[in-house]
Parts: structure tokens; sequence; C-alpha cells
């Protein structure tokens, strides 16, 4: 399992992309039917080899079991209280859902794509609509020159083009 970490504090928006939604309710799922039933199983074959204080694999079953619990509560809790919001009315201005090409003091171009704090993935560009950046994004228009501070300090944003992808609905559900 990976170092998953929810988002920080009570702040964390309640939006998520439907495509966010939809990956977190798999997960839910594949937790719950799949994964988990085969810890319990893994876990039991292991108690029933006796001493459990030196059983290796009795030990690292019951951890796994612990993190796949741990998620499985975060993600009921989760999951009903996100909403998916719709597509924004003007496409023309930067909304949450939204894929933006800018440019940073006029250098190479970036592509953001402003999406929920449980679906945010820095590194491939999927950045949270609770980041300064995206924060400060939201209302601009294809051409406005914002002066946003960054770590690196005063920088000038230059916003080049905006997407909004394919609409998706979500499924409802009852609960997770």
């Amino acid at each position: 399992m990976s170092r998953w970490r929810p988002p920080s504090g009570e702040r964390a928006s309640r939006y998520v992309t439907a495509e966010g939604y939809a990956r977190l309710q798999r997960e839910y799922d594949h937790l719950w039917r799949e994964r988990r039933p085969e810890v319990v199983r893994a876990l039991a074959a292991a108690a029933a080899e006796g001493d459990r204080s030196e059983n290796a694999e009795y030990q690292y079953r019951k951890k796994e079991l612990g993190e796949i619990d741990r998620r499985v509560r975060y993600l009921q809790r989760r999951i009903p209280s996100l909403k998916v919001p719709p597509p924004p009315d003007d496409a023309g201005r930067v909304h949450f859902g939204a894929e933006v090409r800018i440019a940073v003091d006029d250098a190479a171009e970036r592509c953001l794509h402003i999406v929920g704090a449980d679906e945010a993935e820095a590194g491939t560009g999927r950045v949270s609509v609770d980041a300064p950046l995206p924060r400060a994004l939201i209302g601009a228009r294809v051409g406005d020159v914002l002066v946003f501070q960054g770590p690196q300090g005063e920088q000038e944003i230059e916003v080049r083009d905006i997407r909004y992808p394919k609409a998706q609905t979500v499924e409802s559900r009852e609960g997770p």
C-alpha cells in the first residue's frame, strides 16, 4: 500500500470531478469487495499456524488489514460528502475542472487541471482547487496576466488556454 494521506484538515473542498468520484468509488469497491476478504483469508491462515507473537506473516497481514480498514472508513465518510459541480456556464473563464495552459514569467508553458483535493497529483499536473495557484486562476480569462506570490517569489502568470474535459455523469448510489 502507498503512503496515502487524507487531504489536510477540514479545509479541503468537497468538490471532485466526475472522473475522480468514479475512481474513489472504484477504489472503495475494490478494497471492500476484493482486497479486504483476500487479506482476511490470509490472516486467518497465518493465525492457524500457531504462535502469533513470532509469526511474521500474521503480523504483516494484521497491519495490512488495519491500513485497508482505515482507508475504507475514510472513503465511507468522504464519498457521500463529495459534490460533482455542474459544467460552468461561462467556459471562457477558469472554473473548477478546467484544464489551463499557463506561462510563468514568459517561460515554458505548463498545463494544470484543477481538481478536488482527493484527486490531486502535482506530478501529473492535477492540482487541488484548494492550492494557492488554482485559487489565483479562478475567474481568469485567456490572455489575463496575474501576479502570483509563489514559493519562488513574485511571478507573472499568463493564461494561454482554457479547456473543459468532456462532461461525465456520476451514477447515484446509496452511500458507499
